[in-house]
Order: structure tokens, then sequence, then C-alpha cells
């Protein structure tokens, strides 16, 4: 009998069944700690409280706040922001910046003056109270540089800048974006 020169052709590895459970719980792992790095890093959702944003935002409203924003431009004047409440870190705060460090704010005859400047825009449509030790008339307060001066949309029911003083730029969590809840509220937040 004559012997071959042929090689058997190679057998295949046996394939690896994965069981469907565990496809479902890798899913489940991927999904949460995608969702983590997004709400920690990129995008979050927060509730208003109180009304001290109205009429832009009121109490139930839920927004969207946008938590990179700030790593690729300077906040401006006029951006609504959340922000860690200086005497408490663990709690966060919503209201309109107004100055930035550097600025010389003063609210006079109902009226937001930046460096001398009567404002524009937003700040023309609000009426701001004087009151507390930083929001005293006749009285311009200079913003340290790396901080932020923030007033509350409602002048008359805001516990702001005026009370406590500036929010140190670290505190700083982002922009608020929009308005997603309820539904019949949706919009992008000016």
């Amino acid at each position: 009998m004559a012997q071959s020169d042929a090689t058997p052709a190679p057998t295949a590895a046996p394939v690896r069944q994965v069981s469907a459970w565990r496809e479902n719980i890798e899913s489940l792992v991927w999904a949460v700690a995608l969702a983590i790095v997004i709400r920690t890093f990129v995008m979050a959702p927060y509730k208003i409280p109180s009304g001290s944003m109205r009429p832009t935002l009121i109490e139930g409203d839920r927004i969207l706040v946008n938590k990179f924003i700030y790593r690729f431009r300077i906040p401006t004047r006029g951006d609504i922001v959340v922000f860690h409440y200086p005497d408490d870190t663990r709690r966060p705060f919503i209201k309109r910046l107004v100055a930035l460090g550097g600025d010389t704010v003063e609210i006079r005859d109902g009226h937001i003056l930046i460096n001398g400047q009567p404002q524009d825009g937003v700040f023309s449509t609000i009426h701001y109270y004087n009151q507390g030790p930083f929001g005293q008339p006749g009285t311009p307060i200079t913003v340290p540089d790396g901080q932020y001066f923030v007033l509350g949309d409602n002048s008359g029911s805001s516990h702001d800048s005026r009370m406590w003083g500036f929010v140190p730029k670290k505190l700083m969590i982002g922009q608020a974006m929009c308005i997603f809840w309820p539904i019949t509220r949706w919009r992008i937040l000016h």
C-alpha cells in the first residue's frame, strides 16, 4: 500500500459557546459603566428645587447640565450655571453668571452695572434688589480672579452672591443647557 504525502486537513478549534446570560450581564455592565462616565464627566440631570430662578426656571423643572463645556471655554456673562454652594459644597446651586474675575459689579436702581456700564439683554429685563453685604447700593464689588459673581433671576427671593460672595472656579459644575421635563416646558436655556 502506498503512503500519502498529504497532510491531514487541520480541524477547526471548537467554538466556545458564550451563554446568553453572560452576554446579557456583560452588556449590562458596559451600559452601567458608560452611564456613570457620561453622568460624571459629560452631562447630568438636575431638578430645580426653588423659585430663585423664576421665571426662567420654576420649581420641579428638570434640566440637563453640560459638565464638560468649561473645559474648552471660560464661562461667559449670562450663562445659567450649576455649581457647588460655597458654604456647603454637597449642595448644588443654579444661578445666572453676572461677573467674572476682575470685573467690578454694582446694582444701581435695579440694574446691573459691570465695570461701570449698564448691561443689556437678559440683565435689562430683570429688576435686581440691593440686599446682602455684597449687594449694597453705591458699593461696587470687584470679583477676585478665578471667581464668579452669580445672581438668581428672581432677585427678591434668591440666596446668591449678594449674600455670601463669590463662586470659586473649582466649584463650577457646568452650564445648564435645556429643560427636558415637564415636556410642556422643554426648551434650550439662554
